[in-house]
């Protein structure tokens, strides 16, 4: 076990009603176990159409370490990843997906990553080690993923294996830094992120992440493409200097 520090955990939520209960039950699982100081666990809704909001209110009243942040409207997974990000409290905040596709046990991993590295941000990472995947995606997603890498290579200059996935740990001055110049709402925010912490000279490590598939994602075709045109749009604000 690590040694005990300050976290906030930020968690981007769209009609996660049905999922939320088992992933909160598995946080607060798991921070009872770490016995930290100083935790904080903050679900941003955006703008959800089911009862996502009322669920977090409820839990927040038999648990204070839950805080519910509210989007104006429905504004993306990046939008909601910022929000929460910039609202973090403590010294090192996670994000991580509402469904915990990467199980939170394993922030033990990017803590001890971190530790060893002297890294300020540590990344979860599907690609880094195959076989910690249990269960897949379907083979157009994953083959998918892939070309989106290799794209993401050539247009940021990153070397990451696998920018994609939901779980990724900053200390406090990265996350403000980064989070506070980063312009995309959609689902290709973690490319700009990265290339704004390798601008401002923030070391940043990939660890490989246990990882297992959940249905039910909310990303969309649109999404999709949308993510692939990013990249040029991110590489030209890139180079015109506008993450300086």
């Amino acid at each position: 076990m690590n040694t005990p520090r300050s976290l906030s955990i930020a968690i981007p939520a769209y009609n996660e009603e049905k999922r939320l209960p088992r992933t909160l039950d598995s946080i607060a699982a798991y921070l009872d176990r770490r016995g930290d100081s100083a935790v904080e666990v903050l679900i941003v809704d955006d703008g959800s159409r089911d009862g996502t909001a009322a669920l977090v209110e409820e839990r927040a009243r038999r648990d204070s370490r839950i805080r519910l942040l509210r989007n104006p409207g429905n504004r993306g997974k990046g939008y909601s990843v910022r929000h929460g990000m910039l609202e973090a409290r403590h010294e090192w905040a996670l994000f991580s997906d509402a469904d915990l596709s990467a199980p939170i046990e394993d922030l033990d991993i990017l803590f001890e990553a971190v530790g060893k590295a002297g890294a300020a941000v540590a990344i979860g990472s599907r690609a880094l080690d195959r076989a910690l995947v249990g269960v897949h995606q379907p083979l157009w997603r994953e083959l998918s993923g892939r070309a989106f890498n290799l794209l993401m290579r050539a247009a940021t200059g990153l070397s990451f294996k696998d920018t994609q996935c939901g779980f990724k740990l900053y200390r406090r001055d990265a996350a403000q830094a980064v989070f506070s110049r980063q312009t995309l709402d959609g689902f290709s925010f973690d490319v700009e992120d990265l290339v704004i912490a390798k601008r401002l000279g923030l070391k940043t490590i990939e660890v490989a992440v246990h990882w297992n598939n959940v249905e039910g994602t909310t990303v969309g075709a649109f999404e999709g493409v949308k993510s692939f045109a990013d990249l040029l749009g991110i590489r030209a604000r890139d180079l015109s200097g506008g993450y300086r």
